[in-house]
């Protein structure tokens, strides 16, 4: 996300509202749940390929959504507080080398695909809610996790692979693009998809989430 091309890419705000995912049948996991319930909303579009891609994975297959929607201000916290574990740990890192870095795990707040409610954060389950394995946990950082929570890290076992490519071909079927360091993240909308899909504009930016989008989910 430190790709100057992607901030490069221009907003032309649709005005689309936020829906909540969890009114139309899609499975909420709680980790990141808050008193709002911000995370399980997301722009409509998004929610709409959502449900096309959970209707294209196996029987028995179902999409477990982790977090979607971030407030600016929580994704400028998350940003600093991972900046900092970073200047920490690399005294001798230059600023534009932590922010760089940062850029890889947490999206600068000022193009965040969180925060335009276009990004989720999804895993799979079985019919009994169990979580399939996909290598690593949802949101390993490439420090923990030595790079596996890159989408094609090499040493994966062949079912964890496996279950990436089904998550993969079913949400890119959908229309979303994954961020390649975040196997977990997808997104539609951002500006990281316009530049993946070589759209002119972005058609959401960040938003806030006030009453007045806070809405039943009816597509």
């Amino acid at each position: 996300m430190s790709d100057r091309r992607v901030a490069a890419i221009p907003v032309q705000e649709c005005g689309e509202v936020l829906v909540d995912v969890r009114v139309r049948g899609l499975r909420a996991d709680a980790r990141k749940q808050d008193p709002a319930g911000a995370f399980a909303h997301v722009r409509r579009g998004v929610l709409t390929r959502l449900l096309h891609a959970q209707s294209l994975l196996p029987a028995g297959v179902f999409l477990l959504f982790v977090e979607g929607y971030r407030p600016p201000s929580l994704q400028r916290r998350y940003f600093e507080e991972y900046s900092d574990k970073l200047a920490r740990s690399h005294p001798d890192w230059r600023a534009a080398q932590i922010r760089e870095a940062a850029s890889r795990f947490v999206s600068p707040p000022e193009i965040a695909p969180h925060s335009a409610g276009a990004a989720v954060d999804v895993t799979l389950i079985d019919h009994s809610g169990r979580e399939l394995d996909m290598g690593t946990r949802v949101n390993a950082s490439p420090e923990e996790s030595d790079g596996a929570c890159y989408t094609d890290a090499p040493g994966l076992s062949d079912r964890a692979r496996t279950n990436r490519a089904t998550l993969g071909a079913a949400l890119s079927a959908a229309g979303l693009v994954n961020y390649g360091t975040e196997w977990w993240h997808w997104s539609y909308g951002d500006r990281y998809w316009a530049l993946q899909t070589k759209q002119p504009v972005a058609p959401y930016g960040p938003v806030e989430l006030s009453q007045q989008h806070r809405r039943t989910g009816n597509l």
